[in-house]
């Protein structure tokens, strides 16, 4: 099912994101699929059981956001997929890229807020590449004018 994945991590930093994949969709007149990835490595030397409720309660968040950004997604005519992964980001994108044979997979730009943060600036070209060059398809960053 050729078309467009859209990664999101919820909030007001998401819309941007959002609209973009919608807008890419109407042009193209593809299949939107969202992705939100819960990644709770850093959760490792916690105890188990913990573990296993965030995880719970993680999952059922993203769904809640994935909801949401279906919606806006209706609201513009286009219907829209999603899909809560847990693992890490780069993986679970090329994952789904590659089930789903995307043409397009729909980035926001890093907010800067945190050094570790796996869509950071200085490492944001590097996972770009991987992206394209693992999944075959191409990386748009929201704010990206076609030309």
């Amino acid at each position: 099912m050729p078309g467009i994945i859209c990664p999101i991590r919820g909030g007001p930093s998401s819309q941007p994101t959002i609209k973009r994949a919608i807008a890419l969709a109407k042009e193209e007149n593809l299949d939107l699929h969202f992705l939100l990835v819960v990644n709770l490595d850093f959760l490792t030397y916690t105890e188990s059981s913990r573990v296993r409720l965030i995880t719970e309660e993680m999952h059922e968040m993203g769904e809640f956001i994935l909801l949401a950004a279906q919606e806006t997604a209706s609201a513009e005519g286009i219907s829209a997929e999603a899909d809560v992964r847990q693992g890490d980001v780069g993986e679970e994108i090329i994952g789904l890229a590659q089930e789903l044979e995307a043409d397009f997979i729909i980035m926001g730009r890093p907010l800067g807020e945190q050094e570790e943060d796996v869509f950071s600036n200085d490492r944001l070209e590097q996972f770009i590449e991987r992206i394209e060059s693992e999944s075959g398809a191409k990386v748009v960053l929201e704010d990206e004018v076609e030309g």
